[in-house]
């Protein structure tokens, strides 16, 4: 296959694990007013999906270098801290919404983005590896695109913002996969080794935020052991999800 057949072919699988991320919105367009518990349980399940993720992004980070991956979850703790910290000074707005929930839409989809680096760079490189490996791993992440936009979702609409709103920023939250896996497919080897930083960076971000910020709201709003059992089930669903899907 010539070389731009091979870049074109990895620019639209990329985009389709991309696209793929807006397909969790879909079934808030069945869910219209949501009670101050609903809120609580919306953030309940979107903590078990992102920590469910994290378990994967460290596992498979630690194949590509466990050190390296402990170093990059440190540096997405600080991110959070740093980001939170200066939010909370200056204080942001996310259209129509306004405070601590713009603030949380804004750390999440910040987290995600930047996850989707990494996930970019593992498209690029798996492709280095032929195309038969290459369409297993768009699927495979295209798949788990889906709990991620779904925890996106989780977050924003019950803060007010659109189900179309919630589906085009969870696209944009994957945009950086189509736009790092033609470089990592063209520069491989030079994009290896930024691998499990990107991993652990995404893995450090994501637990951080569900302790800092999701959980302690949804014990605000809803029983303990209501929100504790809807943690820990989502969170045991999404390492299944990913085990066996």
């Amino acid at each position: 296959m010539p070389a731009w057949q091979q870049v074109l072919l990895v620019l639209v699988y990329s985009s389709i694990t991309a696209l793929a991320t807006g397909l969790g919105a879909l079934p808030f367009l069945f869910v219209r007013d949501l009670s101050e518990r609903a809120v609580a349980y919306a953030n309940a399940v979107a903590a078990g999906l992102m920590l469910g993720a994290s378990f994967g992004l460290i596992i498979e980070g630690s194949g590509h270098g466990a050190v390296q991956t402990l170093a990059g979850a440190g540096i997405g703790v600080v991110f959070i801290l740093v980001a939170g910290r200066m939010l909370h000074h200056h204080g942001m707005d996310f259209g129509t919404i306004t405070g601590a929930g713009a603030k949380q839409i804004f750390l999440i989809i910040a987290v995600m983005t930047v996850h989707s680096f990494s996930e970019g760079v593992a498209v690029g490189v798996a492709f280095g590896g032929g195309e038969a490996l290459a369409a297993l791993i768009t699927i495979a992440i295209a798949v788990h695109n889906i709990p991620e936009g779904l925890a996106i979702s989780a977050v924003m609409r019950p803060k007010g913002a659109g189900v179309l709103s919630c589906a085009l920023w969870s696209v944009f939250s994957s945009l950086p996969q189509p736009l790092m896996a033609v470089p990592a497919f063209l520069f491989v080897e030079a994009f290896r080794p930024v691998l499990p930083y990107g991993l652990g960076f995404a893995a450090g971000a994501m637990v951080f935020m569900v302790f800092l910020e999701l959980l302690p709201e949804a014990y605000e709003k809803a029983s303990r052991p209501a929100v504790g059992l809807l943690v820990s089930l989502t969170l045991g669903a999404m390492i299944l999800f990913q085990r066996y899907i």
